[in-house]
């Protein structure tokens, strides 16, 4: 069985919820429908033509990129234009295109922290924060036989965690009263006659962003007709999760030496480097992408060096002089999302045994040539 489009992305926003985005990024379908079949996803970091060709040859009807196609508004669509022609091949092949950037960036599990672990960054925390999870106070009464089936069903669906600590949950016991009206189905009791059962209160706290979630699977597991429930924000915070990643290194290197593992683990032939290549590094930050305005924050948080692309000249001669390091090794390191989403995707469509093949795209976009 294939999976339809909107199953895809519902998939794939599990990975990269859309809400982790930053403001006005270009995230999302930008191209084409979601509404059919899905024989074959195209993961790719850059949308070119010689992206799409790979597509068309090996019949894929669905391109998941990082970088957007439609990054600025488009006043005219027309098809004599590279671009212009680039939506007309993708159109008549009826190949969508969708979008995950900052959301991807910032996710847990997401671009930044493949690209830490790859450097060997521990103790993972962001350059900047995006996003905060509000928590609710969840509490449900349930009958005492069924007490423990929808506790369970609650924290698996992740309501519980607070700090370190997962599955906390407080409950009492208690008696419930209620009377069926008419036409209900009671699961205990009858039409029209008070009914006092023993009963549990389960109180537990969930993250906004698993709301949804969380409330589905406990009206799932319980067996009441009508479930009693509240449901209400508190003042307290949930994880936050940011741009960028800043820890130290399982082992410290000196700058020269982590330039090469650089190099190595992002398959790039050079990087640009700023510093004394004999000092010794012990915390880095790395951030996908442009990295420019970050390089003072990651000093500020205590990194010896940070690992980013698009440096420009005056912002590498400020970290020269506030005694930071940094490698540049181009804004196209962030191509580890393809591999990585490719197989996250994959796995999660055959848990649910759908035959949509997912490729990670060969083609190298990136657009400079070192000589």
């Amino acid at each position: 069985m294939l999976a339809k489009g909107q199953t895809v992305i519902q998939l794939m926003e599990r990975l990269a919820p859309k809400h982790l985005a930053v403001p006005d990024d270009r995230i999302g379908l930008q191209l084409g429908s979601l509404q059919k079949e899905i024989t074959h996803v195209l993961v790719a970091l850059d949308v070119t033509d010689e992206v799409v060709e790979e597509a068309i040859r090996i019949g894929a009807n669905l391109i998941i990129a990082h970088h957007a196609i439609m990054f600025r508004p488009v006043k005219s669509l027309s098809t004599d234009t590279p671009m212009g022609k680039l939506y007309e091949k993708l159109i008549k092949n009826d190949i969508a295109v969708y979008i995950a950037h900052t959301n991807l960036d910032v996710a847990e599990g997401g671009i930044n922290d493949w690209m830490a672990e790859a450097l060997g960054i521990e103790s993972k925390e962001s350059l900047e924060d995006v996003h905060t999870d509000q928590l609710y106070k969840l509490a449900v009464f349930v009958p005492r036989t069924h007490h423990e089936q929808v506790l369970q069903a609650i924290l698996e669906a992740g309501a519980g965690s607070i700090g370190q600590y997962s599955k906390c949950s407080f409950n009492t016991e208690g008696t419930g009263t209620f009377v069926p009206g008419e036409g209900t189905q009671p699961f205990i009791g009858a039409q029209g006659h008070m009914e006092r059962v023993e009963e549990m209160r389960i109180e537990t706290l969930v993250p906004q962003s698993l709301r949804s979630k969380v409330i589905q699977a406990m009206l799932k597991a319980h067996p009441y007709e009508e479930v009693a429930y509240d449901l209400y924000a508190v003042d307290l915070k949930g994880r936050t999760l940011g741009l960028g990643r800043l820890g130290p290194l399982t082992e410290p290197k000196t700058l020269a030496e982590l330039a090469q593992v650089v190099k190595a683990q992002f398959n790039v032939p050079q990087v640009r480097v700023v510093g004394d290549l004999n000092k010794k590094i012990k915390k880095a930050a790395v951030l996908g992408g442009s990295g420019s305005r970050y390089v003072l924050t990651a000093r500020f948080k205590g990194a010896d060096v940070i690992v980013t692309g698009d440096i420009d000249y005056h912002t590498a001669h400020d970290a020269l002089m506030a005694g930071m390091c940094i490698i540049d090794p181009g804004h196209n390191i962030e191509k580890i999302m393809k591999p990585k989403t490719a197989d996250w995707l994959r796995a999660q469509l055959s848990d649910q045994r759908y035959e949509t093949k997912v490729t990670a795209s060969g083609v190298d976009t990136e657009v400079f040539r070192f000589l």
